[in-house]
């Protein structure tokens, strides 16, 4: 990824207020809370407001971003929290994650470049064991025209960004799918995330 990319996020999170509050995201909260414990790997994770959920809960929490401003809001997080987090800053590929290594891979709101984000998912699809999840909430391609009349709802403005159903069936054909749709929902998360908004959700269980 270039360094505007880089430099985009760090200059969102090195702000005093969490751009995305502090409390965890409603469908990331609903899906953890009927799993057991285990270990958990939350790509593009940013100021840790996920992880730091899913260590409360009791899971091994581990977690990237490129993002060193997010390393420090998430840090700060998780010790006002008590909990632990093995947070790195980095792409996917420079990390030492290990295949199988994951019984959860959650994916919030993880929108990576075009050109680069069906291959993130073949790698993490990589790091989790076989049964192991993925949990995923992002917008949907839907929400172009949602962000056009609403900007404070956020979300990539590039409809490249954005995924599908298809996409998401492609990306993790491996997988037994436990849900899978396209809805709206009402966003209240942090100062970036407010509004109505159309999103695809996905649990997905690895073959």
């Amino acid at each position: 990824m270039n360094d505007s990319w880089t430099n985009r996020w760090n200059e969102r999170y090195s702000n005093k207020e969490f751009a995305y509050g502090i409390l965890p995201n409603n469908f990331l909260k609903e899906q953890l809370e009927k799993l057991i414990p285990g270990n958990i790997l939350f790509p593009a994770e940013g100021e840790g407001r996920n992880a730091v959920f899913a260590a409360k809960l009791g899971w091994n929490v581990s977690a990237f971003d490129i993002s060193n401003e997010g390393l420090k809001k998430a840090k700060s997080l998780a010790a006002k929290n008590n909990v632990m987090i093995d947070y790195q800053v980095g792409e996917l590929r420079s990390l030492n994650y290990k295949p199988n290594q994951f019984d959860v891979i959650a994916l919030i709101y993880a929108h990576f470049p075009a050109d680069l984000k069906s291959n993130i998912h073949t790698s993490l699809n990589k790091l989790l064991r076989k049964d192991g999840y993925v949990i995923f909430e992002a917008f949907s391609k839907s929400h172009i025209k949602y962000n056009s009349v609403n900007e404070a709802v956020g979300g990539p403005k590039e409809i490249d960004m954005l995924f599908s159903i298809d996409e998401i069936k492609s990306d993790f054909k491996d997988f037994e799918i436990i849900e899978l749709k396209e809805m709206e929902v009402e966003l209240h998360e942090g100062m970036y995330h407010n509004g109505l908004g159309s999103v695809i959700r996905f649990v997905g269980k690895k073959k």
